[in-house]
């Protein structure tokens, strides 16, 4: 039986690939040494192998670019738990920014404009984008004025809680505009 190398195919599934190279698989001359109940040092690899036997532990380069690499003397499978709750832990803290879109006819009424901004408040306050835009149907089209009015008093309505990423803009038969959530926005 021959051995295939990680990241190959066997059949149908894939034998993922190691993320750091451990103990021979290392192939620098010297290494600086760093762990617990180690002596921290630069020495040379095969020195560094033994010295991590000794303990029991395994010799793990974690900083291959350094000169020379930097190599952990720790327990592998632990090592590579504990990195992969730190990315974990990175990925849940990551805010993913979505963007709300609010749509408005060119004859939006007071009420109906009063009830988007409080909509647009809600969705700035948690941290996403708004995309507002006028709709023209039909012969709408001609009230062009009417729907960049809107979108100004719309952008005047939200100033203290965003700002303008682009202004008013006619694209078709839409007039839209970007807002994005200011930094420190005011709690009410």
């Amino acid at each position: 039986m021959a051995i295939e190398p990680r990241g190959s195919f066997r059949g149908r599934r894939v034998i993922p690939e190691e993320p750091y190279k451990i103990n021979k698989l290392i192939k620098a001359v010297s290494v600086r040494v760093v762990g617990e109940n180690v002596t921290v040092g630069i020495y040379p690899i095969e020195e560094a192998i033994k010295i991590a036997e000794g303990i029991g532990l395994d010799l793990v380069e974690v900083s291959p670019n350094a000169e020379p690499p930097v190599c952990r003397v720790v327990d592998y499978s632990k090592f590579k738990y504990e990195q992969k709750k730190k990315q974990k832990e990175l990925k849940a803290k990551t805010h993913k920014v979505s963007v709300k879109e609010i749509r408005f006819g060119p004859n939006t009424d007071e009420h109906d404009f009063e009830f988007k901004v409080k909509h647009a408040i809600n969705f700035l306050k948690a941290g996403d984008k708004v995309k507002a835009y006028v709709h023209f149907v039909g012969r709408t089209i001609v009230y062009k004025e009417r729907g960049e009015l809107l979108l100004t008093n719309f952008i005047k309505a939200l100033d203290e809680y965003a700002k303008v990423e682009l202004a008013p803009k006619l694209e078709g038969k839409r007039m839209f505009v970007f807002l994005i959530p200011r930094v420190a926005a005011p709690k009410k």
